[in-house]
């Protein structure tokens, strides 16, 4: 998962000579601080904005809900999928993790749980606040009682010599980076689909979430006002979650966990499947999981693959066999096409008809893929550069319909 507030090595450098001096040019965001209930006053549906930088995605009844990463929520109305068109941006800042259960959408705001009425995308309005749930992801703050409201844009240039004093003048809680990139539900109480990035699930009428260490559950029987049940210690470096059934699947650094979820408010882990230490997206068909490694960036090791397990028996998942990727993020499965996020690479598209005879397909390059949501004949694909919405009625011909791009 990207984080918030580590500062980041600049991935364009501009080098030139000045007085024998290396200039370099640099982009980062500074933040913006605000007291907490200024902040929560201001969640609340505004005009549309343009994409800057897509994370997690889900959808619910034709809407895409795709955080902006830290800043909110865009509500993309894909009814008409050649002319996706966004119709709302929800601010909320420190948001990294979405779930849509009825017309109520969940977000988290740094530390607190928020649920929000979206059935009028351009009157959406706050109904819950629960504080404190997610502690591990406390907002930079040097001032009391002020928290991160949003972040400015600054682009500035600094000679080399000049670097690390000038380094050490910025508020450290700056992001520095070579760049950046009709009603929405039904009134009934049903799910609607994450990606297989995200960190909340909803499962019948409770939603999970997984903090580095723990797994927390929330009920939702009463949509718009969710209740804290219970907490577990769980293990260590968790990423992912994802519901199946009465199980939940949950992906770490480390290792897949198996949890049989039969009592809502308990999950009991069933089984741990053990693999090098490397980032680890996980979804299931019920019968077999897939797993993808994934090296690079805060992902440790060096292993890219995808693993496809035996998990009938949810107790003793086997290995059937692993399969060499580039650099593997999100997948999702439909029947027996399999589609798989190789980052720069592009969109993989697989038949697993069989598990242990996994094919390619076909790639669809010219865009760095980041989750995917597969949705019987349509795949939504949140990319660096924004939102595709891809064909794959011919899976082995894989065509983009439509886009929605970041803002530069």
């Amino acid at each position: 998962m990207r984080n918030l507030y580590a500062l980041l090595l600049v991935v364009l450098f501009l080098p030139s000579c000045l007085q024998d001096d290396i200039v370099r040019s640099y982009t980062y965001y500074r933040p913006v601080f605000k007291t907490t209930a200024a902040v929560r006053a201001e969640i609340r549906s505004s005009e549309p904005i343009e994409l800057e930088n897509p994370g997690k995605i889900y959808f619910k009844n034709g809407y895409v809900f795709l955080n902006e990463l830290y800043r909110g929520v865009h509500i993309i109305d894909i009814r008409n999928i050649k002319q996706p068109r966004i119709v709302s941006f929800v601010k909320i800042p420190g948001c990294v993790d979405i779930a849509v259960r009825g017309n109520i959408l969940y977000a988290d705001m740094y530390t607190d749980l928020i649920a929000l009425d979206i059935s009028n995308p351009l009157d959406i309005k706050k109904t819950t606040i629960i504080e404190g749930v997610f502690p591990n992801r406390m907002p930079y703050s040097r001032d009391t009682g002020k928290i991160v409201a949003d972040w400015i844009r600054v682009d500035t240039t600094v000679r080399e010599k000049d670097y690390s004093s000038w380094l050490r003048s910025m508020d450290v809680g700056a992001i520095m980076l070579g760049g950046m990139r009709g009603n929405v539900s039904s009134s009934s109480n049903s799910n609607g689909v994450g990606g297989s990035m995200a960190r909340f699930a909803l499962s019948r009428d409770r939603l999970y979430t997984v903090g580095l260490s723990e797994l927390q559950v929330f009920n939702t029987s009463v949509a718009e006002k969710p209740q804290f049940v219970s907490k577990q210690h769980i293990g260590w470096s968790i990423e992912t979650i994802f519901p199946f059934d009465n199980y939940l699947f949950v992906g770490s650094n480390t290792g897949m966990y198996i949890f049989d979820a039969t009592n809502k408010d308990n999950p009991v882990q069933k089984s741990r499947f053990e693999h090098a230490r490397v980032c680890d997206p996980v979804i299931s068909d019920g019968e077999y999981a897939y797993v993808t490694l994934r090296s690079g960036n805060m992902c440790a090791g060096f292993t890219n693959q995808l693993d496809v397990l035996y998990v009938k028996d949810v107790s003793n998942p086997i290995l059937i066999r692993s399969y060499p990727m580039t650099n593997p993020h999100g997948l999702s499965k439909d029947g027996n096409t399999l589609f798989i996020c190789e980052g720069a690479d592009g969109l993989k598209v697989l038949d697993a008809t069989e598990a242990g005879n996994i094919k390619t397909l076909n790639l669809l390059k010219g865009f760095h893929t980041y989750d995917v949501i597969a949705l019987g004949g349509i795949a939504l694909v949140s990319a660096t550069d924004g939102l595709y919405l891809v064909d794959y009625t011919d899976p082995k011909n894989p065509s983009i319909t439509s886009s929605i791009k970041i803002k530069n």
